[in-house]
C-alpha cells in the first residue's frame, strides 16, 4: 500500500467536503432563504431549495453510471474527477455575484456544483479498492470522511467569523462576507486536490484521454451498464445492499441538505445555525474514527444499523425541535453517526463489486446515492408547501431509515464477496481467501 497517495487520496474528501459543508449543508442554504429568496415565504423557499437539490442530482442520477462505465474503458477515473473538480471550483467562484432576489441563478449554480460534487465522487470512491487492500478499507475510508470533517469544519469556522465580524476582515459588509466565503469553497476546494493529483497514480491509466474517441467510449459505457443492469441479478447480495443504500441515503442525505433551512423556518438564528453545523463537523471527527474501530470489532454491517438507528431517533426529535438548544442536540447527534454510517457503506459496497470493474459499480453505488438525493429534498419539500409547514416532513424521513435497516438484516457480506470474486473477469474465485465480517 502506497502510503502517500493514500493520504493524498484522504486529503481530497478535505478538500471537495468544503462544499458540502458550506454550499449543501451550512451558509447557501440560509443565504438561499434570506438573500436570494428574498420576497418569497419560509414553506416557498424551503420547497425551492429542495426542488433545486433533486434537479442537481437528477442529472447524477443519469449520468453516473455511464461516466463509470466510461472511465473503466478508458482508464481514466483520474481525468474525469479532475474535469468535475474543475466545474465545482467554477460554479463556487461563480457564486459570488448572487444577489438579493437571485434564486434562478443561485439555483443554477448550486445545481452544477452539486453535479460536479456528486461525479466527481463517482471516481474518487472508486480509487479506494486500487489503493487500499480489503482489510484497511473500513478505516481508509473512516479517515477519508474524518479528514473531510477536518477540513469542512475549518473552512466553516473561518467563513462564520468573516460573516459574524466582517470588519476584522477589512470587510464592507455581511452580505459580501457571505458572498466571499461562496468563493473560498472553491479556491479550497481547487488548493487541497493538488496532492491527490500529484500523488495518486491509476492502474492501467496510459496518462492521457483520447478525447477524439468520446463519442465510441460513450457508447461502450452505456453498452457496458446496459450489460451490468442484465448481470445484476448475478449479484444478489450486492442488490440487495444497493436498495438498503437507497432508503437509508435518501434519509441521511435529505437531513444533510434540509437541516440549516429546517431550521431557519422554525425560528433558529443565522449564528446558531452555523455555529451548531460547525460542532456536527468536529463531533465527527473522532466518531467516525471511532466507527471505524468499532466495525473492526463488532463487524461493519452491525455498526452501520446501529449509526442508522440513531438517524432513525434523530428525525423523531427534530419533529419536536423548537428552539437553538434543540438544534445545537440535534447537530451533535448527527456528528455523532454521520461519518461513520457514509464510511462504512462505501468500504461495504467495496467489498461487493468485481474487482477488475470498481468505477463502473460505483457509478451504480453513486445511482443509488443519487436516487435518493433526487427522491428526499423534493419530498420533504413537497410536503413542506403542502402543509404550509416542513415537521411533517422531517418524520416522513424516518420510514427511509427504517427501510434500511430491515432490508440490511436479509444482506450477508461474505456471500457478496464471493459472488463479486466469481464473477470478475479478471481474478479468479479463490474459496480459501481471507473471509469478511460483516
Amino acid at each position: 500500500m502506497d502510503k502517500k497517495a493514500v493520504r493524498a487520496w484522504v486529503m481530497y474528501d478535505w478538500a471537495n467536503s468544503a462544499f458540502a459543508i458550506i454550499i449543501m449543508t451550512a451558509i447557501m442554504p440560509i443565504f438561499y432563504a434570506d438573500v436570494a429568496g428574498k420576497g418569497l415565504n419560509g414553506s416557498t423557499t424551503t420547497a425551492l431549495w429542495g426542488y433545486t437539490q433533486s434537479l442537481g442530482t437528477l442529472l447524477v442520477v443519469l449520468l453516473s453510471p455511464i461516466l463509470g462505465a466510461i472511465a473503466d474503458k478508458a482508464h481514466s477515473k483520474k481525468k474525469f474527477l479532475a474535469f468535475f473538480t474543475y466545474m465545482g471550483v467554477i460554479a463556487t467562484l461563480l457564486m459570488w455575484f448572487i444577489g438579493e432576489g437571485q434564486w434562478v441563478l443561485a439555483s443554477f449554480l448550486v445545481i452544477l456544483g452539486t453535479l460536479a460534487f456528486s461525479g466527481g465522487n463517482v471516481f474518487y470512491d472508486a480509487f479506494l479498492s486500487d489503493l487500499v487492500p480489503e482489510e484497511k478499507r473500513d478505516m481508509v475510508s473512516s479517515q477519508g470522511y474524518a479528514a473531510g470533517y477536518i477540513g469542512g469544519g475549518l473552512i466553516l469556522i473561518l467563513d462564520l467569523a468573516m460573516i459574524s465580524y466582517p470588519q476584522a476582515f477589512l470587510l464592507p459588509g455581511k452580505l459580501f462576507a457571505t458572498q466571499l466565503s461562496f468563493a473560498l469553497v472553491g479556491i479550497w476546494w481547487l488548493v487541497f486536490s493538488i496532492p491527490f493529483f500529484r500523488h495518486v497514480r491509476e492502474k492501467g491509466s496510459s496518462g492521457a484521454v483520447d478525447w477524439k474517441n468520446v463519442k465510441a467510449l460513450a457508447r461502450e459505457g452505456f453498452e457496458s451498464v446496459k450489460q451490468t443492469l442484465m448481470e445484476i441479478g448475478r449479484y444478489p447480495e450486492l442488490l440487495k445492499f444497493l436498495i438498503a443504500f437507497w432508503f437509508f441515503s435518501d434519509g441521511i442525505d435529505t437531513i444533510v441538505k434540509m437541516a440549516a433551512i429546517y431550521g431557519r423556518e422554525v425560528g433558529v438564528g443565522q449564528n446558531d445555525l452555523i455555529l451548531a453545523l460547525v460542532i456536527t463537523q468536529f463531533v465527527g471527527i473522532p466518531c467516525t474514527l471511532l466507527f471505524g474501530r468499532i466495525a473492526e470489532n463488532l463487524g461493519a454491517m452491525r455498526t452501520l444499523i446501529i449509526t442508522l438507528m440513531v438517524y432513525l431517533f434523530i428525525t423523531i426529535l427534530a419533529y419536536f425541535m423548537n428552539s437553538a438548544f434543540d438544534f445545537y442536540l440535534l447537530a451533535i447527534l448527527v456528528g455523532f453517526v454521520q461519518g461513520g454510517s457514509q464510511a462504512l457503506a462505501r468500504s461495504i459496497f467495496s467489498r461487493l463489486v468485481p474487482p477488475d470493474r470498481n468505477a463502473e459499480f460505483f457509478g451504480f453505488f453513486g445511482l443509488s446515492g443519487k436516487l435518493a438525493s433526487l427522491l428526499g429534498p423534493f419530498v420533504f419539500g413537497f410536503v413542506s408547501q403542502l402543509t404550509g409547514t416542513s415537521r411533517l416532513g422531517i418524520v416522513s424521513i424516518a420510514l427511509f431509515f427504517l427501510a434500511g435497516i430491515i432490508i440490511l438484516q436479509f444482506v450477508d457480506l461474505e456471500k457478496g464477496r464471493v459472488q463479486a470474486l466469481a464473477n470478475s473477469k479478471k481474478i479468479p474465485l479463490d474459496p480459501g481467501g481471507p473471509g469478511v465480517i460483516g
